[in-house]
């Protein structure tokens, strides 16, 4: 952090829901309560008006006088004349070029850190390759890979005991960059045992998405991860403020004990 006590970290977000806005304040207000960290940018791939829930976001981070860089990949690659990609296929060419676009306006922020938080889209090397990335993942760092829906009912079909929440670096290899930090939870315990029994594993196994996505137990894995993304995220940011932690580390870290001691104080254990 050359020049600051400070770590200076671009966050790049789609901001389509809730979680992606509540990661962020919850970001903001650890900032406030004495986070050595300073947000350079928040980059959005979209503009205003696309969606209800990333205006909302836009408007907070401006609030909190974080500079805002918009630039929609939906325009971009109807402006391209670009295709669609689909899942399994290469990414489009016009990925790319977009990618650069993005590297290049961020260079303006001159950041210490990115990180990927509720980004929907797979990055390339036009801008992991000339800046460094973390992604949060929601599942350990042997887990599953894929979004938060994929892994939990990944999760649930293996009957899985535990999951977590990991940091990675960003690379070509999605959701499988060098694990940075993790932090581990139950997921199956005599709170939930219940919601277990009545979602056996062989018969989640025959269930689509979307059906496990409605059931008691998809919701309570999902709510126990919740509780712990946004400390695990804080208490990541803390440890390379801190110089606890390189990027990429010679081992990851574990914050368990201290994204609980954070769960612990900020009132009721959820879980």
């Amino acid at each position: 952090m050359p020049g600051s006590s400070r770590l200076r970290i671009a966050w790049l977000t789609t901001g389509r829901g809730p979680g992606s806005y509540g990661a962020l304040e919850y970001l903001f207000g650890a900032i406030d309560r004495g986070l050595p960290v300073e947000v350079a940018v928040v980059f959005v791939n979209r503009e205003r008006g696309e969606a209800e829930p990333t205006d909302r976001l836009i408007a907070m981070a401006e609030a909190r006088g974080a500079p805002v860089e918009l630039l929609s990949s939906v325009a971009f690659r109807k402006a391209r004349g670009g295709k669609v990609g689909r899942p399994g296929e290469p990414l489009q060419p016009w990925r790319y070029e977009f990618d650069a676009e993005v590297a290049r306006r961020l260079g303006r922020y001159g950041f210490d850190l990115g990180l990927m938080f509720g980004y929907m889209l797979i990055a390339t090397e036009a801008l992991y390759g000339r800046y460094t990335f973390l992604n949060d993942h929601p599942a350990l760092p042997d887990g599953p890979v894929g979004t938060y829906q994929e892994v939990i009912a990944a999760l649930i079909r293996a009957g899985a005991r535990e999951s977590g929440c990991m940091m990675n670096v960003v690379t070509g290899d999605v959701d499988r960059g060098p694990a940075v930090s993790f932090c581990r939870y139950g997921i199956r315990d005599a709170a939930n045992e219940a919601l277990w029994a009545a979602l056996p594993p062989a018969e989640a196994a025959a269930m689509d998405l979307e059906a496990i996505m409605a059931t008691p137990l998809y919701a309570d894995i999902r709510a126990r991860g919740v509780a712990r993304e946004r400390p695990f995220l804080v208490e990541t940011l803390r440890a390379v403020a801190e110089g606890r932690l390189a990027v990429p580390p010679p081992a990851p870290l574990d914050l368990t004990e201290a994204v609980e001691a954070a769960l612990a104080a900020a009132g009721p254990a959820v879980y």
